[in-house]
């Protein structure tokens, strides 16, 4: 999410930040459980058999229920999707990758003169993320703290310090598609790809989201993948207005950070898909229709708060981005 005059809550857990950046926001969806065994997902190539999608209490119903049971039919094949860092791919043109190749940068110095013109550290260190806004001086967004490229990867060293509990919230500068406001970072409809992994550290989360460029939440909507609390399931999540209110659809996986996955969202007229290793977790038909941007939304405190002493890693490896050829 982003602030506007006023901080954000963005996310299904909730979720903040700012745009100048961006309004308040108060989104908050129930956590799914652990998966109740490890999963082997080495590869970004490997991966999960699709979940049913489930409405959340706040969201409705899913837009694809599972199958009547009793049915003689046999199951569809799941779709699946392309999961490297390609270039342009059938019915999408690329126009942003970063593989963090261009070397390290040390804690507290990203962007740097390396990444400066392709990433913003986003929120400045202080800035309250969605929990730290409910409880001020808690928790917050400290990109000095946190966010260094180290072994070809953006890495989010999630700690407490003097407690308050840290993380991080970067922004690409994809290639601006937006008009009304002018911005980096805006696209209306395309494809997101991420590699990424994560310590198991219960209490962080990610949820890095499209965000509506207009700020006026829940109207212009929100897009959240991969979503989770780093000791649960990874899943995805699509915010919409119902009768003025926030409302939400969720596609859970079976799958948990600690192995890389690539998560991929296709957002095209109409529908959102979230893939993950290649794999379809399912589609909501409440896509946003206005522009929207990207945040790699980094917390804590959403799904309960980190022990004081819990630290940890988020790296992200890839990221690349399409727009419909």
């Amino acid at each position: 999410m982003v602030l506007v005059s006023a901080l954000a809550l963005a996310g299904c857990g909730s979720d903040a930040a700012p745009r100048g950046e961006r309004p308040l926001f108060t989104s908050v969806s129930p956590s799914p459980a652990a998966p109740s065994a490890a999963q082997p997902t080495g590869s970004p190539s490997t991966g999960s058999q699709p979940a049913v999608p489930t409405g959340s209490a706040e969201g409705g119903a899913a837009t694809e229920p599972a199958p009547r049971s009793g049915t003689s039919q046999a199951p569809l094949p799941a779709r699946t999707t392309d999961v490297s860092m390609t270039a342009n791919l059938p019915g999408w043109k690329q126009v942003f990758v970063e593989d963090f190749s261009a070397g390290d940068v040390p804690l507290g110095g990203f962007p740097g003169p390396l990444y400066s013109a392709r990433w913003s550290a986003g929120y400045k260190d202080g800035t309250p993320d969605t929990a730290g806004q409910k409880n001020p001086g808690k928790t917050g967004y400290y990109p000095s703290k946190v966010l260094s490229v180290r072994n070809g990867s953006l890495d989010w060293y999630l700690h407490t310090e003097n407690g308050i509990t840290m993380g991080a919230a970067p922004m690409p500068k994809i290639p601006n598609a937006s008009s009304n406001p002018p911005r980096d970072n805006s696209l209306l409809y395309g494809r997101y790809s991420v590699r990424y992994r994560a310590d198991a550290l219960p209490g962080f989360k990610t949820a890095w989201l499209l965000w509506p460029d207009s700020g006026v939440w829940p109207r212009d909507g929100e897009v959240d993948f991969p979503e989770g609390d780093l000791a649960k399931i990874i899943y995805g999540a699509v915010h919409y207005d119902r009768n003025g209110a926030d409302a939400f659809e969720k596609l859970d996986s079976d799958q948990s950070v600690t192995s890389w996955h690539v998560a991929t969202m296709e957002w095209s007229p109409g529908r959102i898909e979230f893939f993950l290793d290649g794999r379809s977790l399912g589609v909501s038909t409440k896509a946003p229709t206005t522009p929207m941007h990207l945040i790699l939304q980094t917390e804590s405190c959403l799904t309960g708060c980190p022990a004081p002493e819990a630290q940890g890693h988020v790296s992200l490896d890839w990221i690349s981005v399409w727009v419909p050829a």
